[in-house]
């Protein structure tokens, strides 16, 4: 762990650093609140219901996911960025809930939907794949099962969030 003792930052410098840090969130559209909620992308819905999603930007959080959750609010999800696009599979071993899974490219725009996909109990690797029907993914959304269409998003939808 990196502490301010052992890096020698004058003010200015560490002034100069959060500012730039903020001009690139204002530049970008990032919302300043993102590294002051807990590290949430904020997603709006075109049904004007905002989901507050985790973030899966290292292979061992999109390993894990929403694996041994009991539970997810309804406007809360996880949201998986992958560097490139591709046919990304996900299935549901260790998954106590059931999710509503959305696949978008890299202008955020929808391109394929699983509603409502069920829990595995199997204790083997024999769970399901679900996967889309192109291979242009460069984000997977999962949200509480059966709450997709409530918020209007369907394939096609463009769906607004910055990057972390």
């Amino acid at each position: 762990m990196v502490t301010m003792r052992t890096m020698p930052f004058r003010r200015s410098t560490l002034f100069s650093l959060c500012s730039m840090g903020l001009s690139g969130s204002l530049l970008f559209g990032i919302s300043a609140s993102f590294a002051s909620d807990g590290g949430l992308v904020h997603i709006q819905t075109p049904s004007g219901v905002t989901i507050h999603a985790e973030v899966a930007d290292t292979p061992l959080k999109r390993s894990v996911g929403l694996m041994y959750r009991d539970h997810l609010k309804k406007d809360h999800g996880m949201l998986f960025f992958f560097s490139q696009p591709q046919a990304w599979s996900f299935w549901m071993k260790n998954t106590k809930i059931a999710l509503d899974l959305i696949w978008l490219d890299a202008k955020k725009r929808v391109t394929h939907v699983e509603r409502n996909v069920p829990i595995c109990t199997k204790t083997d690797d024999s769970c399901p794949q679900y996967r889309p029907n192109s291979d242009d993914a460069t984000y997977v959304l999962e949200i509480a099962g059966g709450t997709v269409d409530g918020y209007k998003i369907e394939k096609g939808t463009k769906l607004l969030f910055g990057q972390p």
